[in-house]
């Protein structure tokens, strides 16, 4: 890796799809000409399926099981030791089912992006599609904000809304947001790695991006 290479670590629980999102854009896109590389995927569950993804990708992949230490501080100690090997420029949560200290939130600052299945600040933490159906909303969908101590909080990147039908179930209201989610993540993890988007004090700058790329309106 040469000095001007700026690199991405993925943290995932599970099935890894945006994580292959992510890495699909990389190979597609040819964001390795332009100095980008997926560097690392990191799980804290060695089932997760996303494993298997990040090694078919031939991307490096281990594990930090977080059942096996005693308190989150002693796990996120051990989790920045396998992030920092790899120097990255920018970590992001791609369905990483941990709630993380603020002090690893700080430690990490403006460099730490995680993605969320609906439209923040409406219905963080768990099982949004869900509730997003029993509050009868109209509009739904995915969030890319900087980590915040906060759930779920932080300044937002950009954001993707879908409709509600009144036909709906959970399972299919989830793919069609899961589908925006898959557009939306590497989009913003490319605009900040070209430095297009920054955080700066608690609020996101985005130069040269079309208002339309930040707030995506899908049917």
């Amino acid at each position: 890796m040469t000095s001007e290479c700026k690199s991405i670590v993925c943290l995932i629980s599970g099935r890894g799809s945006n994580l292959e999102a992510i890495l699909r854009a990389a190979r597609d896109q040819g964001w390795h000409a332009d100095g980008i590389q997926a560097a690392a995927v990191v799980s804290n569950r060695r089932e997760a399926r996303g494993l298997e993804i990040a090694r078919a990708y031939g991307v490096p992949a281990s594990v930090v099981p977080h059942a096996q230490f005693d308190t989150r501080e002693s796990f996120e100690a051990a989790l920045s030791e396998a992030i920092d090997a790899h120097q990255p420029a920018l970590i992001v949560l791609a369905g990483f089912m941990r709630v993380l200290t603020a002090g690893f939130v700080a430690r990490y600052r403006g460099r730490l992006l995680n993605i969320h299945p609906s439209l923040l600040p409406a219905f963080p933490g768990l099982d949004t599609h869900r509730r997003a159906l029993a509050a009868g909303v109209r509009l739904h969908g995915a969030t890319v904000h900087f980590v915040s101590d906060q759930l779920d909080g932080g300044p937002i990147v950009a954001q993707a809304a879908v409709p509600v039908w009144p036909d709906d179930s959970e399972d299919v209201l989830a793919a069609r947001v899961l589908e925006q989610e898959h557009l939306l993540l590497p989009r913003c993890v490319r605009w900040i790695l070209e430095g297009r988007v920054r955080l700066q004090g608690d609020r996101v700058v985005a130069e040269g991006i079309a208002p339309q790329d930040l707030l995506v309106f899908a049917r």
